[in-house]
């Protein structure tokens, strides 16, 4: 699908803001350019995995989740209860600590790898089983009873998080949640490893989820998105496949989850709050494009490029009332950004590409349609006599 110029604008202006503010802020230090880059970049792909989560619910199926903090906060407090150690203290309290447990073969280094892939696997089942049970609670998955349900079930977990000492520290939160394999590395070589391993981790999802896509399942959900009834007429169970596609999109965000617990190595409830913790998910998919997995992957970098090159702004020389409300300010930025690309481009800049079979994409290469008047003589494909013609010719 060829990618228009202001598509290519918009992501060249961001990767001005992103590379330029800290470049002149550090005086053209390029190693201190590198870390930043490696650092806010292993973010980006985080968010990516999780926009691609959001996706699969709002772009394939058209389920309306607003309570994407509360399936990354369950994903990341779940990963990182199975890589810490038990509490040892009676000021940090949390309901366990899996991490020296799983160090079943250390010839295998298992203490550094092996409780985080655990972790992975528990947050995703942990944010799977909370989207069977939103579904059983709003049992038709319709977009306004499910929007209100998943928020309420966003505030309800970190309302939770942060008054149960005893669960997961409360608002203390969790510390000392390390990465996989760290102690193999050097900060900085484990920067430049992190990066890969987060990469790494976006392809695999993002194939799977393309595949998924291209699938009779995912014509299926494209199909519900646009009309449940006609789904439904042709013996199709609307509920078994948005509830199929909550689940998977559920079990990405807690992917991207885990991911971000061992990307901030401690986490509190305020990681999670709405406006963070879902609304810039939701301006990175729209952004971007719905029902386009490219879309979501630079909608996350486009969109976190611009919020985070926001503060940057501080640095410039602006009247102190400016310059104080610069972390406010940025909200209002945001928001007349994403204003204005729902006014240029409301299908995203990447939008959802028509696609049918690829068996069919096949037969139709491999079976080329030959010319209809192929082989016939001259006067066959002799244009037709005008009506007026013929009609001359009968008087």
């Amino acid at each position: 699908m060829p990618v228009n110029r202001l598509t290519i604008g918009i992501a060249v202006l961001a990767t001005m803001f992103l590379v330029g503010f800290p470049f002149w802020r550090s005086g053209g230090d390029f190693g201190a350019l590198t870390t930043y880059l490696l650092q806010t970049g292993a973010l980006i792909l985080i968010f990516a995995i999780i926009t691609i989560g959001l996706n699969v619910q709002l772009g394939y199926a058209g389920i309306d989740n607003f309570g994407v903090a509360g399936f990354l906060m369950l994903g990341a407090y779940t990963a990182g209860l199975f890589v810490l150690p038990p509490p040892s203290s009676e000021f940090v309290r949390y309901i366990f600590g899996l991490g020296p447990s799983l160090d079943i073969a250390p010839a295998l280094y298992t203490a550094d790898w092996l409780p985080h892939l655990v972790g992975i696997v528990a947050a995703a089942l942990a944010c799977s089983l909370l989207a069977v049970l939103i579904a059983f609670v709003t049992p038709r998955l319709s977009h306004d009873y499910l929007a209100i349900a998943t928020i309420g079930m966003a505030e309800l977990i970190r309302a939770v998080g942060t008054v149960q000492d005893d669960l997961v520290n409360g608002d203390r939160g969790l510390v000392g949640i390390i990465g996989p394999f760290e102690s193999f590395f050097t900060t900085s070589q484990y920067q430049v490893f992190f990066f890969i391993l987060v990469a790494v981790v976006l392809a695999v999802v993002y194939v799977a989820a393309q595949s998924s896509v291209r699938s009779p399942w995912g014509r299926v959900l494209r199909a519900l998105r646009e009309d449940e009834i006609a789904v439904a007429a042709v013996g199709k169970s609307a509920f078994r496949f948005k509830l199929q596609s909550f689940i998977l999109g559920a079990a990405i965000m807690g992917i991207g989850a885990a991911m971000f617990a061992f990307y901030r190595r401690g986490l509190t409830p305020s990681d999670f709050e709405p406006l963070q913790g879902t609304f810039l998910f939701w301006v990175m998919l729209i952004v971007g494009g719905t029902g386009n997995n490219r879309g979501a992957v630079l909608g996350a970098y486009i969109v976190w490029a611009l919020w985070i090159s926001t503060l940057q702004l501080a640095s410039l020389p602006l009247p102190d009332e400016l310059a104080s409300r610069i972390p406010f300010l940025r909200y209002v930025l945001l928001g007349v950004f994403f204003i204005a690309m729902l006014n240029l481009r409301p299908s995203g800049l990447l939008p959802e590409e028509a696609r049918v079979s690829r068996w069919v994409e096949k037969l139709a290469a491999s079976n080329p349609v030959r010319p209809r008047n192929v082989g016939a003589p001259p006067a066959a494909s002799a244009a037709p006599l005008k009506l007026e013609d013929s009609h001359r010719k009968a008087t």
